[in-house]
């Protein structure tokens, strides 16, 4: 099955150590896409940050090689909601106003909980 990886949730092993592709195909989830508007976004903040958060973008951008990326232009997270409809799969997120707006929508997101496990929302 297919799931959406943004910007966030790809940032997640760098920041909890946490082996999300792993976890994700313990979930059932086998098919990692992600959309090129994320690329871009890891990309243009790899100029704004420092120390821990340039270290998880570095880690994210490695991440990436394991994704299928969709072209897909845009604002990073309406890219992901457009994606995750067309597609029909959940999105994998930290980020608590994408997870608001995905619920919204009516779109299933997967988050790190308690530090170190995946859940489905």
């Amino acid at each position: 099955m297919k799931v959406i990886i943004d910007t966030n949730g790809l940032m997640v092993p760098a920041q909890w150590g946490v082996d999300i592709f792993n976890e994700l195909e313990a979930l059932g989830y086998d098919e990692f896409v992600t959309p090129s508007a994320v690329v871009e976004e890891i990309e243009k903040l790899k100029g704004k940050v420092k120390g821990r958060d340039r270290t998880a973008l570095a880690i994210a951008r490695e991440m990436l090689k394991k994704c299928e990326i969709i072209e897909a232009q845009g604002f990073a997270d309406d890219v992901v909601i457009e994606v995750a409809k067309s597609l029909n799969a959940p999105v994998f997120t930290n980020d608590a106003g994408l997870r608001a707006r995905l619920k919204k929508e009516g779109i299933r997101s997967i988050y790190l909980r308690a530090k170190h496990k995946l859940a489905i929302e």
